[in-house]
């Protein structure tokens, strides 16, 4: 029994020299604390940062390829838009054209058929003129053929048919036929003097050139 004693005492006294050998201060504690929280701390990140994974490469290059494949169809579209746009605009210039051309044809076709008509009317009227010129004054008959004539004249000028002044004009061989001179120092040079037969124009255009006599 007192060996046994002796003997947990000297185990004791080992320890407590031990200890005492070795002390363990607070600062190697708390040093060896922190170097233990930092380790953990650095396996936490490597944890949470997930690489990038051959996965995680292919769908990123996918995104890419599909933003890009709808910016390339979203140029397209524009493009196509912009050509149909031109093509349109052209074909309303090019109808316009063809509106204002057709327009102008149908206005010419009018003229040329009025221009016949009233090439046909005109010998009536030259008739009409001749006959008027020798009736006899009073004659009841000739007043009635004269007031005949003034209508139908007054219908040809609201038509558009006007008569080409002639007498006392300079020669115009645009509106006047000269078909005789004479020496006539009365009159200046290059002056019709004499109208043998009327001349007409149906809006701007010569129906029946002026036949004239004109002085030299």
């Amino acid at each position: 029994m007192l060996e046994e004693n002796r003997t947990t005492s000297e185990v004791q006294e080992e320890e407590m020299a031990s200890k005492e050998a070795d002390p363990v201060t607070e600062e190697e504690i708390t040093e060896a604390s922190a170097e233990t929280a930092e380790s953990e701390s650095a396996e936490e990140e490597k944890t949470s940062v997930e690489p990038e994974t051959p996965e995680n490469g292919q769908e990123s290059k996918t995104k890419t390829s599909f933003f890009g494949k709808k910016k390339k169809e979203k140029d397209k579209f524009e493009q196509q838009i912009e050509e149909l746009t031109d093509r349109l605009k052209r074909s309303m210039a090019e109808f316009d054209n063809f509106r204002k051309r057709t327009e102008k044809e149908k206005a010419s076709m009018y003229v040329i058929g009025a221009r016949e008509i009233i090439e046909k009317i005109l010998p009536v009227v030259d008739n009409f003129e001749r006959g008027l010129a020798q009736a006899a004054e009073g004659d009841a008959f000739a007043e009635g053929m004269k007031m005949i004539y003034k209508q139908l004249m007054t219908t040809l000028d609201e038509l558009g048919v006007k008569v080409i002044d002639a007498v006392g004009q300079e020669f115009d061989p645009n509106l006047h036929n000269a078909v005789m001179h004479v020496d006539d120092e009365s009159v200046g040079e290059n002056i019709v003097v004499e109208e043998l037969q009327k001349g007409y124009t149906y809006k701007d255009f010569v129906v029946r050139h002026s036949m004239v006599k004109v002085a030299n």
